[in-house]
């Protein structure tokens, strides 16, 4: 099939919009880069330097840095440095302070009932135990004074992944939303929606994270999908009604503007689908100096603006970093992914119209939920004409045109799929109704099976070993969530005994990993049993939010019999 495609307000060859930044990151930028220049490149993070709160006036504390003596490149001495970030700052951190969830109990009633084994029952204990560690509420110097910070405001207490990841991150929530009903802690869910709904109402969209430098981007979209999952275990029909114009508002910023893209079939019909397209054209404010030095052999103007745009449009998709998003899988600066249609993305959108339809029709809105219905009927044509290879039995993300500038629609090829093997082929598996089409299940089954992604330890996030973490051997928990959910739901037994194998391994290699390491951890490699996932921009990270909810939620679902082996 060949297609027609018309981008919506936005094109490869002009400037697209910019989110403006406050001041305090402008200067935080500045420190970043005296910093590497004064301690050097081993075991530097560039996000601590954003990550400080201020104790004094930005004006004083950037008097104070511009009389630092520094060299011709930039550095100033260690000592000076370290004494000048010791009596200006708060470390990182320390705007967010530890707070026990009210809703904690060490061993909740009912908790994991097919979970048999001694064993990994007192393992999953101690997973359920990470809830308090991660538990934080925004300090009350950030209420006062949050000028000095770039951490946001807040109002309730929230579950953070871990790590160097010390704020709210959009889509990892989800997955701890799902360990939290896991352990029957639905007012710390509820408050997690609630902090997601207040950033909607204050920014127009949930940001990419809970800082000021994280407003030019969101994440994938699931916010819907937490308020469903919460609805479904309390019935709680007022937290629905009072989540639903956050999640409508959200809907209409994924589907206008810059996010929307037009496709035009064969047969002339229009399908409305959407892209990330992050509102940003310089460096990542947490990453500004690994940005800088990527762009450093781009010498045009605009293309260095286009590329930053693109590295924070990838940081919008949650896949930072992947080939998915490269048109040349062995240079990063080839980075294309507002080019690019996901077929996870529209995947979501099509469960957040489908989550929208259905909260309004149990709150009596039953205009809101034929709309949705019918925005759902539209996108799932949509996702079945342009991302469905009927070939290969997977979804295919969609190349869109270099010249979407033109007024004219474009005629396209059908090979504008990438015909690559990610893991984001099988997503929309998750999404009704595509999990209960029978044959459409037995098909994708068995291409998952034959793909290569299939490893002793789990799904690998791609067939590529390129050193970014968003591919080969790296497995993550929400890719592993999504296709067994996905799996088991379909209600095919084949399609279930694949989604309990691929559960099993996932729980073994996180139960191996903690014995051996006494912590989870953010990503594994799919390719030993018992190993942590590397690669990627920053060191590997523990703790971690949504790898601990993705262990309860496939407790919960597949639990764990008593002569099951825990070990590889």
């Amino acid at each position: 099939m060949t297609f027609t495609t018309k981008a919506s307000s936005a094109c490869t060859s002009e400037p697209g919009p910019v989110k403006p930044t406050i001041p305090l990151v402008a200067f935080f930028d500045r420190l970043q880069e005296t910093a590497l220049a004064t301690f050097g490149k081993t075991n530097f993070d560039p996000k601590v330097y954003v990550d400080l709160s201020l104790k004094f006036e930005l004006s004083k504390t950037q008097k104070a840095f511009d009389q630092l003596p520094k060299s011709a490149n930039g550095s100033a001495s260690v000592k000076d440095l370290k004494e000048f970030i010791a009596e200006y700052f708060e470390d990182a951190g320390a705007d967010m302070v530890l707070a026990e969830p009210e809703d904690f109990v060490p061993e909740p009633e009912g908790f994991l009932p097919k979970v048999k084994n001694p064993e990994v029952r007192a393992w999953a204990l101690e997973v359920h135990l990470l809830w308090k560690n991660l538990s934080r509420k925004v300090s009350d110097g950030v209420h006062k004074r949050p000028e000095f910070h770039t951490l946001l405001p807040l109002p309730q207490q929230c579950v953070i992944p871990g790590s160097r990841f010390r704020e709210v991150y959009y889509w990892d929530s989800y997955w701890v939303i799902r360990g939290l009903l896991a352990s029957k802690m639905y007012d710390t869910a509820k408050a997690i929606v609630s902090n997601l709904i207040y950033l909607i109402e204050e920014y127009g969209y949930v940001l990419n994270g809970a800082r000021a430098y994280y407003t030019n981007r969101s994440q994938p979209p699931l916010l819907s999908a937490m308020v469903f999952e919460v609805y479904k275990r309390t019935g709680d029909v007022e937290f629905a009604r009072k989540s639903l114009p956050a999640l409508i508002k959200e809907h209409e910023f994924w589907n206008s503007g810059i996010h929307k893209v037009t496709v035009q079939d064969s047969q002339a019909q229009k399908h409305t689908l959407s892209r990330y397209y992050a509102m940003w054209n310089k460096p990542r404010p947490e990453s500004s100096t690994i940005d800088k030095e990527f762009a450093s052999n781009i010498s045009n103007v605009y293309e260095k603006q286009h590329f930053y745009r693109e590295v924070a449009s990838a940081a919008e998709s949650g896949w930072d970093f992947s080939t998915r998003w490269m048109r040349n899988q062995s240079d990063f600066t080839t980075l294309a992914t507002t080019s690019i249609l996901p077929v996870d993305l529209n995947a979501f959108i099509l469960r957040m119209e489908h989550d929208i339809a259905l909260l309004a029709k149990v709150t009596g809105d039953h205009n809101i939920a034929e709309r949705f219905l019918k925005a759902s009927e539209a996108r799932y044509e949509a996702i079945k004409t342009v991302f469905w290879n009927a070939e290969k039995g997977q979804w295919l993300d969609y190349w869109l045109g270099n010249s979407t500038c033109n007024a004219e629609a474009q005629m396209w090829e059908a090979c504008n799929q990438n015909q690559n093997v990610f893991a984001s082929n099988f997503v929309p598996l998750w999404i009704e109704p595509f999990f209960s089409d029978a044959s459409l299940v037995e098909k994708v089954t068995r291409s998952l099976q034959s793909s290569g992604l299939l490893c002793d330890a789990g799904i690998a996030t791609s067939l590529t070993k390129s050193g970014e973490q968003w591919d080969f051997p790296n497995g993550w928990a929400p890719i592993q969530h999504m296709i067994v959910e996905g799996l088991a739901r379909s209600g095919l037994t084949e399609a279930k005994l694949v989604a309990e194998d691929i559960a099993v391994r996932w729980i073994r290699t996180n139960y191996v990993a903690y014995k051996k390491t006494g912590t989870m951890h953010e990503k594994y490699d799919v390719e030993k049993c018992g190993a942590f996932g590397g690669g990627g921009e920053y060191i590997p990270q523990t703790g971690f939010g949504w790898s601990n909810g993705v262990v309860l939620a496939f407790l919960e679902e597949f639990g764990w019999p008593q002569d099951r082996r825990i070990n590889c």
